[in-house]
C-alpha cells in the first residue's frame, strides 16, 4: 500500500493548476484557474463488483516543452473542429486510476465466466475550446499509461478494503497482465435554454487500444445561475475546466450556482480492453454487450469558488458469459473542485488572442 500511496502521490505533483497558453499564438502568462478531485464508488450502491472505483485528480497546468508534446493529439482533433483558429485552448493535466472485479472478490481462483480483476493507471491531458457565444464546446482527452498490476489497482483496493474493515479481495494475481495503452477522446457539447433551465446534448467518439466507442446523449438542468456544460466526470473527455466557460459568463459569475439534472449517455462500444482482454497477449475475457447506456440523476452545488457535485448512475448490462448476462450496475460518481475568479477577457493581452 505505501508503494502505490507513494506512486500516486509523484503522479500527483505534476497536477498543479495554471491555465495553458494558446499553441497558435503568443504565450499567455499562466494564472489559477482550478483543481478538481474526481471519484466514482459502489459502495453506496451497496455492491463491490464490476466497475468498483475510480479516481481522477489534477487541474489546469502549463509544463512548456513537456506540456506541449502531451497536448499534440488534443491540438490536432481541436484544429480540425474548431471554426475559428484564433480562439484560446484551454488545457488540463489529469492522473487517474480505474478497477475492475468480479461479483465475488473473495474467491482467489480464476472466475472465467465473470468480468475479469483489472486496473488501469494513466497520465491525461485535456483540452478545451468555447465559442464566443458560450454555447458550445468542444473538448478532446488524451491518456496513456498501464493495464496490470502497473495499474497500483490491487494495492489500492487492498488498502481500502484494510482500512474500513471490508472483505479482503483475493483474486488479484488473476488480473489482466502488464500492457501499455492509450486513449483519445473527443467530445463535441452544446448548451440550450436559460439561466434557470437548459438542455445539453453531446456526441463523441473514444480511440485507442484501451476503449473504441461512439456515443450520444445529453442532460437537462434545473436551477438557478446555470453556467458551463454540466457536471464534471471521470470518464474520457468528462472532465470540465469550469473556468474556461466562467470567463465568458455575461455579467460575471453569481456568488451561488446550483441544479438538479438528469442524464442520458448511449455507447457503441467496439472494444474495451477491460472486458475484451489485453491487446498484445491472451488473457481472460468476457463477451462485451456493444449497446451500453447510462442514466444518470444528480446535484451540484457552487458557492464562491467552491463547488460539489453527487451523481447517481444507473449501467446497463455490459457483458454476457455462457452462464449468464451480468446485469446492470449502479455507482456513484462525486466531484470537487476549486474554481478561483478568472480573469475577465479583457484582461488578457489582445495580442495574446491574435494568430
Amino acid at each position: 500500500m505505501n508503494r502505490s500511496i507513494t506512486a500516486i502521490v509523484l503522479l500527483a505533483c505534476v497536477a498543479l493548476p495554471a491555465r495553458a497558453a494558446s499553441p497558435i499564438g503568443p504565450e499567455v502568462s499562466a494564472w489559477f484557474s482550478e483543481a478538481q478531485f474526481l471519484i466514482d464508488n459502489d459502495m453506496l450502491a451497496r455492491t463491490d463488483r464490476y466497475y468498483t472505483n475510480g479516481f481522477k485528480f489534477g487541474g489546469a497546468v502549463k509544463l512548456d516543452n513537456i506540456w506541449s508534446l502531451l497536448r499534440a493529439p488534443g491540438n490536432v482533433a481541436l484544429g480540425i473542429t474548431r471554426p475559428d483558429p484564433g480562439l484560446e485552448i484551454f488545457g488540463g493535466l489529469f492522473v487517474g486510476q480505474n478497477m475492475y472485479t468480479p461479483k465475488r472478490i473473495t474467491d482467489p481462483k480464476p472466475q472465467p465466466f465473470d468480468r475479469p480483476w483489472a486496473g488501469w493507471l494513466y497520465l491525461g491531458t485535456v483540452l478545451q475550446v468555447v465559442q464566443p457565444d458560450g454555447k458550445v464546446l468542444d473538448s478532446v482527452e488524451f491518456d496513456i499509461g498501464m493495464v496490470g498490476p502497473a495499474s497500483l489497482a490491487e494495492h489500492v483496493q487492498k488498502g481500502w478494503h484494510e482500512l474500513i474493515g471490508a472483505p479482503e479481495p483475493r483474486g488479484w494475481d488473476n488480473q489482466l497482465q502488464n500492457e501499455p495503452g492509450f486513449l483519445i477522446a473527443y467530445m463535441h457539447k452544446r448548451k440550450m435554454g436559460t439561466s434557470n433551465f437548459d438542455v445539453i446534448p453531446h456526441a463523441g467518439v473514444t480511440l485507442g487500444t484501451v476503449l473504441t466507442l461512439a456515443r450520444v446523449g445529453g442532460i437537462a438542468r434545473f436551477g438557478r445561475n446555470l453556467s458551463g456544460f454540466g457536471p464534471d466526470r471521470i470518464e474520457p473527455s468528462g472532465a470540465l475546466l469550469q473556468n474556461t466557460r466562467a470567463s465568458l459568463e455575461p455579467g460575471g459569475r453569481p456568488q451561488w450556482e446550483y441544479y438538479g439534472f438528469v442524464g442520458l449517455d448511449a455507447r457503441y462500444v467496439a472494444h474495451n480492453i477491460f472486458l475484451d482482454g489485453t491487446v498484445f497477449r491472451d488473457s481472460p475475457s468476457v463477451d462485451k454487450r456493444h449497446y451500453v447506456r447510462d442514466i444518470s440523476v444528480g446535484v451540484s452545488l457552487r458557492y464562491r469558488a467552491w463547488r460539489a457535485g453527487l451523481t447517481r448512475v444507473h449501467r446497463s448490462e455490459e457483458f454476457t458469459t455462457p452462464l449468464g448476462g451480468s446485469g446492470g450496475q449502479s455507482f456513484y460518481a462525486l466531484s470537487l473542485s476549486y474554481e478561483p475568479d478568472p480573469p475577465t477577457r479583457a484582461s488578457v493581452p489582445a495580442s495574446a488572442l491574435r494568430p
